[in-house]
This record gives C-alpha cells, sequence and structure tokens, in this order.
C-alpha cells in the first residue's frame, strides 16, 4: 500500500511539472536545431510526458523511498512525544521570526537575494528555534508537571487548594531493596511514585544478566514494582521521557527531580549526597530505618540471645530484632543462651549502631 502511494506521489508530481515546464520546453525544442513545429495543447502534452517520466523513475527508486520512510517512521516512533511537541514549538516560533524578517531582506538591491537570502534564512532560524525547543523541553515541561506550584498564587489561593504533594522519584537500589512496598502499605509516603523509564531499562538489563546474583535482584526488582502497583493503594506514574545527553543514571535521575519538582527515593549513599549537593531533596530508606530502630540507654535492660563470640577475649555478640549488633563483655561463657544485660552504652559509628553491654547476672555478682 505505501509503494502504491509513493508511486501515486511522483506520478502526481511529474503530472505537475510537466503542466508548468512543457510549454517551455517544447518552445526551446522549435528554437533549436530540430524545428519542431507547433505541438497543440503543450501543457496537456508535457502533464502526460512528465508522468510517464515520473512513474518510470519509481519503479527504481520506489523501493528505495519505502525503506527510508518506514526507517523515519521507527525512529520517529521512539522518540518521547513531548520532545516532538517542543522541537515542533521551536520550529514554529522560528519560521515565524523569518517570516517577519522576510518584508525587510526582500528590500535588498541585490539580484537573487531577494529569494535566496528568506529561504536562507528560514532554514537557519527554523532549525534553531527546533534545537532550542528540543534542548529547552525540560524547563518547559517543568511549567506543566505535577508538584508545581505558581509563585503569584496567593495565600488564600494556596490554603483553599491545599498543600500539593511532591512527587516521589524510585531510584533502581531502592526498588531492588524491597523495603519501598512495605512502607508504601503503611501509607507513609504520600504523593505519586514516579518510575522512570531509564530505571525500568537498568532493572531489565540486570534481570538479563549472565551473573545469578545480578539478575536474582534485577527480578526481584521487577517484583517489587508489579506489587506496588496491583496489590497496593498507591498512584504509579512511569516517566517515559529520557535526557540522552546525560549517560549515567544517577545524575538522569537529579535532573528529573528538578524538572518535576520531586524528591528522589534512594538507599543508595553516593546518589544521597549528589542530591543534597545540587539542592535536591531526598528521602533515604537507610536513614528512615535507623531512625526507626527501637532507642536503648546506657542502664537498661533487655533480653538478648547471645549468637557467637567477639573479636576481643571473652566477648559475646548479640543482635536485636533490627539488626544492631550488642557487645556483651564476658559474654563468651553464655553463648547460645537467652540471657538479660544491662546497657553500659551506645555507639553510633558510619556503619550503624553499637551497643555495649554487660551481663546481668555478673552485676548482681559485683
Amino acid at each position: 500500500m505505501l509503494k502504491r502511494f509513493v508511486q501515486l506521489t511522483f506520478l502526481l508530481v511529474g503530472a505537475m511539472l510537466g503542466y508548468t515546464l512543457g510549454p517551455l520546453m517544447f518552445q526551446l525544442l522549435q528554437n533549436s536545431p530540430l524545428h519542431l513545429g507547433d505541438v497543440p495543447a503543450p501543457e496537456y502534452v508535457g502533464v502526460v510526458i512528465g508522468a510517464i517520466l515520473l512513474y518510470l523513475l519509481t519503479l527504481r527508486l520506489s523501493d528505495y523511498v519505502v525503506k527510508w520512510i518506514r526507517w523515519s517512521e521507527e525512529r520517529l516512533v521512539k522518540i518521547p512525544a513531548t520532545d516532538i511537541l517542543f522541537g515542533a514549538f521551536g520550529l514554529i516560533f522560528g519560521l515565524i521570526v523569518a517570516s517577519l524578517l522576510e518584508s525587510t531582506l526582500t528590500r535588498i538591491p541585490i539580484p537573487g537575494f531577494d529569494v535566496v537570502l528568506p529561504l536562507l534564512i528560514s532554514g537557519i532560524l527554523g532549525y534553531l528555534g527546533f534545537r532550542v525547543g528540543y534542548s529547552k523541553r525540560d524547563e518547559l515541561l517543568s511549567i506543566f508537571t505535577i508538584g508545581r506550584q505558581g509563585k503569584d498564587r496567593s495565600k488564600k489561593d494556596k490554603e483553599a487548594r491545599g498543600r500539593e504533594v511532591e512527587p516521589k522519584i524510585l531510584d533502581t537500589s531502592v526498588i531492588i531493596d524491597g523495603r519501598i512496598a512495605d512502607i508504601c502499605r503503611t501509607g507513609f509516603l504520600e504523593g505519586t511514585l514516579v518510575i522512570p523509564a531509564f530505571v525500568l531499562e537498568e532493572l531489565q538489563h540486570i534481570a538479563d544478566s549472565s551473573d545469578v546474583l545480578k539478575r536474582n535482584r534485577g527480578r526481584r526488582g521487577l517484583d517489587i514494582l508489579n506489587k506496588i502497583q496491583k496489590e497496593l493503594d498507591t498512584k504509579v506514574l512511569i516517566y517515559e521521557g529520557d535526557f540522552e545527553e546525560i549517560s549515567e543514571v544517577d545524575s538522569k535521575l537529579v535532573k528529573l527531580a528538578k524538572v518535576l519538582t520531586g524528591k528522589v527515593v534512594t538507599n543508595d549513599f553516593n546518589l544521597n549526597k549528589v542530591c543534597e549537593l545540587q539542592g535536591v531533596k531526598v528521602l533515604n530508606i537507610n536513614d528512615l530505618a535507623n531512625a526507626v530502630k527501637p532507642v536503648v540507654l546506657p542502664g537498661e535492660e533487655i533480653r538478648v540471645q547471645v549468637i557467637k563470640d567477639g573479636k576481643e577475649h571473652g566477648q559475646g555478640v548479640a543482635y536485636l530484632d533490627d539488626g544492631t549488633m550488642i557487645v556483651i563483655e564476658g559474654g563468651r561463657d553464655y553463648i547460645g543462651e537467652d540471657i538479660d544485660v544491662l546497657v553500659t552504652s551506645v555507639l553510633q559509628t558510619s556503619a550503624g549502631r553499637m551497643i555495649f553491654a554487660k551481663p546481668k547476672l555478673l552485676e548482681r555478682a559485683l
């Protein structure tokens, strides 16, 4: 069907060219050494000749034209709609500026410039408008995206409409971690969860990895996303846009957070620091986990099970339910037993929190 359409288009173009150039061609042939006589209705004869010539040309070129059209269609389909939209807006704006300049350019008293220069300026400004609209699509899009509040909105209007909840943008590590599903279930995380398409692509690459560990992590992340979408009452938005000029996924997340005026949800320490440096709000799952750990104060009595011996002589090691390590002085003799211990000190390190204690039986003995 497409091939027939191309052939018909070439046929019509040939007919129009023949209608326009036919009389001129026959006039030149009359003045040439061939001394061709008068041709009746040269316009219509030119239509027939032009249509036949262009149709014969399509018999050799139509396959190449069809392949080029299909290749262009595949490329255009892959481009996000926002990129095409803002690129088209920029192109239209550039052509409007060129049209305004055309009346001035046509007054240049140089032969040929009144035709060539407007075409040249239109091409340049149209291209520049398209490139500017395409490159600045993120800033332009931020005006219409969720979470954006107008600066000219009065205080009364803000109170009436209520405070808009910022979207939460998930990174790959927090999806694979899985705790985000439990947090969403409790209702502590409000607003729309935004899952960028480039994060989904990274998850798919991990799930298709030849390494068994990576493959299992990637599949776990995809299962968590399905669970959030199907089982939880949480609004999930798949962001289809991409930032082709940026190669790193973390940098794309920071850029997207600025565009959507949202918060990045992660448990990646390095991404956390990058977001803070660039002024992007970040929610770290590890910080949340540390914040909700049970508060243990020196002198408090707790009951634990001694799991193994410690690094120092006579020490035993136990763990709280949240994984906090408890180092018990003189606890080596109680390995495998449940004992009461008294907290002596609490140490907060970069790796987490450590609790030092001693058996309550030894305290009584003293």
